[in-house]
């Protein structure tokens, strides 16, 4: 509260840092007035930016690019804080660092430790999946790394056999990193005369974190552990921060910003608005293994991000009165407890409901209503009775019923955490059915490994008999590999090449390497579309590759992910334009069977294995089934339909 009593609809000065006179160390003064500098329209911006996280992660296929939210979060702190810390020192000469970092603690610490304890304690119960890893989540979590853990572990942020459980801590990670040492590195700057200087520096250091995002990258959708390193990376998913920091110092550079013209203050509130809308557009467009992200869709929201903020920051902008609404700012307040709840909720619900269909559009969605109604339950909660009094409480006499909560919660963190690392398994059920399929493949490899001969055409396998093993030659990715001991089992000799994350692009280049070295069978089984989009081309590239003498049957994929729908509806309308092609609908078949399935509801057992290796049996008995060709110049006695 303020002077004048009114509540304040910005983020207070003293909610993020205390303004000093004096020396960098001298115990700060306190602040004249809570309302002494307002930032206007931050709550609003914080707003879209976890709508856009949550349409993401709660509802595949609504905004296949909202994770660039967590990129206006980045934006919006390094304005945040830059700003702040320039008013500070511009008032006292200096900044007192001590007093900054106990600030930030108690103002992320509460809300953190209260997640990582509830959703270790509730993960420890379910078991299974969701404790994989959980002993260097925590460490990561708690330390404000986990964004390096997760590098040096080789997690993977694009492709998911088992979600881990407190992923999303990545970007707090990279926050408190750039807040333990940002103000170090301002008060270097500001130790620069010229203020033109310390905006390049900083511009600079923006620009050369998303060039080596660009460069480092690669091709996302073929190297996904590239990706991952410069989506988590600090140095090279930085350059948020670094822009919003620059914008506050060239703000900055301006002591008084008049309201301008009329028209003026009209086209920088649209500027504004349409900024705000390309943010929503670009999560409409970009995706996560796509190369355009890294190669400029992620700056391009920045940008975005930035035009928003000078457009709010400004004497009588119609846009701050927008991002100002009683809702957004209620959204915006309690952005920072959605923004940690929502993924374990989420996260938590599918290893508790198994059995719900995650590929079926209507089961997701309705899992994403759940979990979003329990998410904005959890933040609202929590921000009334955690993070605001232990952020309003001063730091030099908090209330005992505050130290004693703080004390509670150390101890129950101690003991969720020590009871989820104490059950968690090495590796999940998909890593392991997926690490026996591979052994199985190289124990063949190594039995049985002859290429066909050059001389001789591939039979083609039209007729009541299915072909053996040794006539087919499988193409997949980790669902095939998951099924090949089954696969191995009823076709003995069979020729399977299967990799993780692989998808339907590489099919070409694959099959292409085996008929230069005489190594493709006759029947070919395509098992692929689970890590991502088709395109129908691909398809008619390895038709023409296979020739008219091989026959080919494509598997249908399963899999919780937007996708996978449209490459099922291309893999049948492919089958149905080619004789020699056929289905083998594994979505069909294991679909009514989920418990078959890993708890990823991708990956096979033993037993969803069988399933597999039988629907592709039926695939091929279609093929066999059918009536051989007829040459009618041979038979001129037999009349050709008309």
């Amino acid at each position: 509260m303020g002077r004048t009593g009114r509540r304040s609809s910005a983020p207070r000065l003293d909610d993020e840092t205390t303004a000093i006179r004096g020396s960098m160390f001298q115990t700060p003064r306190p602040v004249e007035s809570a309302d002494a500098r307002r930032l206007p329209g931050l709550d609003g911006l914080r707003a879209l930016a976890i709508v856009l996280v949550l349409a993401y992660h709660l509802f595949p296929g609504l905004a296949p690019g909202g994770f660039l939210g967590v990129d206006v979060f980045l934006v919006v702190s390094g304005y945040l804080i830059t700003t702040l810390l320039l008013e500070e020192h511009g008032r006292s000469g200096g900044i007192a660092l001590r007093r900054f970092w106990v600030r930030r603690a108690r103002r992320l610490l509460p809300a953190l430790v209260l997640v990582v304890t509830v959703s270790a304690g509730l993960a420890a119960l379910i078991g299974g999946d969701v404790l994989v890893g959980i002993g260097w989540q925590l460490v990561g979590a708690l330390t404000f790394s986990y964004n390096w853990f997760s590098i040096a572990t080789g997690a993977d942020y694009l492709t998911q056999t088992s979600p881990e459980l407190l992923r999303h801590l990545w970007s707090l990670a990279v926050e408190e990193q750039f807040y333990l040492l940002w103000p170090l590195v301002l008060l270097a700057l500001l130790a620069i005369p010229r203020s033109s200087i310390r905006i390049a520096l900083v511009s600079a250091l923006a620009i050369s974190s998303a060039a080596a995002m660009a460069l480092l990258t690669g091709d996302p959708a073929l190297d996904t552990a590239a990706a991952s390193a410069a989506y988590f990376s600090t140095l090279t998913h930085g350059f948020g921060l670094a822009a919003g920091a620059a914008l506050a110092l060239l703000r900055a550079r301006r002591s008084r910003v008049t309201a301008g013209p009329a028209r003026a203050r009209m086209l920088t509130d649209v500027g504004g608005v349409l900024a705000g809308l390309g943010l929503v557009g670009l999560s409409l467009v970009l995706t996560i293994d796509g190369a355009a992200t890294y190669r400029g869709g992620l700056v391009v929201a920045v940008v975005l991000t930035l035009a928003v903020i000078a457009s709010a920051d400004r004497p009588e902008s119609r846009l701050t009165t927008l991002l100002d609404a009683p809702l957004p700012r209620w959204v915006g307040e309690r952005s920072y407890g959605l923004y940690l709840w929502h993924w374990p909720v989420i996260v938590l619900l599918g290893a508790q409901l198994p059995a719900l269909d995650r590929a079926n559009l209507g089961d997701t969605w309705l899992l994403g209503v759940i979990a979003l109604t329990g998410s904005v339950l959890l933040a609202a909660a929590s921000y009334r009775l955690v993070e605001s009094p232990f952020r309003r409480a001063p730091h030099a006499a908090q209330p005992l019923t505050l130290r004693a909560l703080a004390a509670v919660g150390a101890l129950a963190l101690l003991a969720a955490a020590s009871t989820a690392v104490a059950q968690a398994p090495p590796r999940s059920e998909a890593a392991e059915l997926i690490a026996a399929g591979r052994l199985a493949v190289e124990e063949s490899q190594r039995r049985t490994d002859r290429p066909a001969p050059r001389d001789e055409e591939p039979a083609a396998t039209v007729g009541s008999t299915l072909p053996s093993g040794d006539e087919i030659t499988a193409i997949g990715d980790s669902v095939m590999l998951a099924a090949a001991p089954q696969l191995q089992e009823r076709f003995p000799g069979i020729a399977i090449d299967a990799v993780v994350s692989r998808q339907m692009r590489q099919a070409p280049q694959i099959v292409r390497s085996l008929v230069e070295s005489d190594r493709l069978r006759g029947t070919v089984v395509l098992g692929l579309g689970t890590n991502g989009p088709i395109d129908p081309e691909t398809l008619h590239e390895v038709r023409a590759l296979l020739g008219p003498e091989r026959t080919l049957v494509l598997v249908s994929a399963q899999a919780p992910r937007g996708w996978t729908e449209g490459v099922n509806a291309d893999l049948v309308d492919f089958a149905r334009t080619y004789r020699l092609v056929e289905l083998s609908d594994w979505r069909a078949a294991i679909s009514p069977r989920l418990s078959l399935l890993a708890p990823d509801q991708i990956h096979p057992g033993p037993t969803g294995g069988q399933v597999y290796t039988e629907t592709l049996v039926a695939a091929l008995q279609r093929i066999a089934d059918l009536p051989p060709l007829v040459d009618y110049d041979e038979n001129p006695g037999l009349h050709r339909p008309r």
